[in-house]
């Protein structure tokens, strides 16, 4: 990752020189110690903007699909275009990419608008596999089950070597996912960090102003990226904990300046008022319903009316409930449940199964099955379909060959031949077109069309190709 130098003029000015490692982070990146993380759906230019307001001296674009940005100008627009904004430097553009051609052209499309371009080399999620982009990249280096220490610095060695000028570490594996994600490891982000002669950035662990110090000071990195403690607390990088309304009600208001899709919103909603959503169940399913941002506005003035009621009822000297350190109203960390014991690589759905032993239908399943209480997922009762002989499709039942509708129109028009099950009629439209002609069918010859004819017989030879 780097900054990428700007194009000559048309009068042929001379470029200047790349800035590269901590002089690219000094001059370039203004010494960032606290950065925003990139992600996806989230930290989109009003949350970049209210994270700056608190705290945050760089800050990632979501991460962008290289190869769509480069083939569809409205995905550029849309998407890093539209989202200039002078307070919203400096930042840096993330892309997934597997092809070094289309990565850098991508990279020239998006220069002039931003700081630097950055490579995603940590996605775990199943996406990036399909795609196989971010971590799953690891394994054209090579695959591992548990990357070592050792392994972990020559692979950041490697990076370095090719030209990268400012490395991310996230100190977990791309098995450590969901339910599975655990501690990161800082040891790992350490060797990195004296291993290599760029700065790094560490993620991972950041729950706090003092998890970045505490971060900065056992690892000797740069600075510090938060993705899940920011989302839950926004100002995070200043240290505070404020009432979680105070945030959202100024998010709200950028968000009228800075407009971006409804689900990002209402997904930040859920997160800041995560803690409070558990208290006031009901509020929970009018955020999820409405479908404007005025209703989503409103939904949060009734949590935070919620709120105070709560203050207002608290007995005196009473803690919070459970085992959050603040009270419900007040911006403070999610913690996720730890893996359970002995389920290391197991995936998230069937720890999900064995959470809940009754089977349970996903939330898409529950969706559907509303739309139509009939509906059924037992595969048990499912409908068995005959296989076709040739594509193992379902055939029809009524056809003549025992094949599916598409290998037996190829077949019934080969051999000019009939299938009613399937509504095909070939035979019996030649032989009418050949009566039509007034020529009985099987005792002669269509009479073949001469080099002056008008070709009137052009059906019946397309027929029969």
């Amino acid at each position: 990752m780097g900054p990428s130098p700007p194009g000559p003029s048309a009068r042929g000015v001379e470029l200047r020189p790349k800035l590269r490692g901590f002089e690219f982070w000094r001059r370039t990146l203004g010494a960032a110690r606290h950065v925003v993380a990139p992600m996806v759906d989230q930290s989109e230019l009003a949350w970049r903007l209210l994270s700056r307001r608190h705290g945050a001296q760089l800050c990632y674009s979501p991460m962008l699909h290289a190869q769509v940005f480069v083939r569809d100008a409205n995905y550029r627009r849309e998407n890093l275009y539209c989202e200039v904004c002078p307070e919203d430097r400096p930042l840096i553009v993330q892309f997934c990419a597997n092809d070094p051609e289309v990565f850098v052209q991508a990279a020239l499309l998006a220069q002039d608008y931003c700081d630097a371009i950055d490579l995603n080399l940590g996605c775990p999620q199943m996406i990036a596999k399909r795609g196989h982009y971010g971590a799953f990249l690891q394994e054209e280096w090579g695959l591992l089950q548990r990357m070592k220490i050792d392994k972990t610095v020559r692979y950041a060695q490697m990076l370095e070597k090719a030209g990268c000028q400012l490395l991310t570490v996230h100190g977990r594996t791309k098995e450590q996912k969901g339910p599975l994600a655990g501690v990161a490891s800082w040891e790992h982000i350490k060797a990195v960090r004296k291993a290599v002669s760029i700065p790094v950035f560490a993620n991972g662990n950041i729950r706090s102003l003092q998890d970045v110090e505490r971060c900065i000071q056992d690892t000797g990195v740069q600075g510090v990226m938060s993705a899940e403690g920011l989302l839950h607390n926004p100002a995070l990088f200043e240290g505070r904990s404020p009432a979680v309304w105070e945030l959202a009600e100024e998010y709200l208001d950028i968000v009228q300046q800075h407009r971006c899709p409804l689900s990002f919103v209402r997904a930040h909603l859920f997160k800041l008022w995560h803690h409070t959503l558990q208290v006031h169940q009901q509020l929970r399913e009018e955020l999820a319903k409405v479908k404007t941002l005025e209703g989503l506005a409103a939904v949060s003035q009734a949590l935070k009316l919620r709120c105070q009621e709560d203050m207002r009822g608290q007995e005196e000297g009473a803690g919070p409930a459970g085992d959050l350190p603040f009270f419900h109203w007040i911006c403070q960390p999610s913690l996720r449940p730890g893996p359970r014991e002995h389920s290391s690589g197991r995936s998230k759905r069937a720890l999900e199964e064995e959470a809940s032993p009754v089977e349970s239908l996903s939330k898409n399943k529950q969706k559907k099955q509303l739309r139509n209480p009939r509906k059924t997922f037992d595969p048990s009762l499912k409908p068995k379909y005959a296989k076709c002989d040739q594509c193992g499709n379902p055939k029809g039942n009524r056809c003549v060959f025992n094949l599916c509708r598409g290998c037996c129109k190829k077949r019934a028009f080969r051999e000019t031949a009939d299938c009613p099950g399937h509504g095909l009629l070939f035979k019996t439209k030649l032989e009418k077109s050949l009566a039509w002609k007034g020529v009985q069918p099987g005792l002669q010859e269509p009479p073949q069309a001469g080099p002056g004819a008008a070709g009137g017989c052009s059906p019946v030879g397309s027929a029969l190709a």
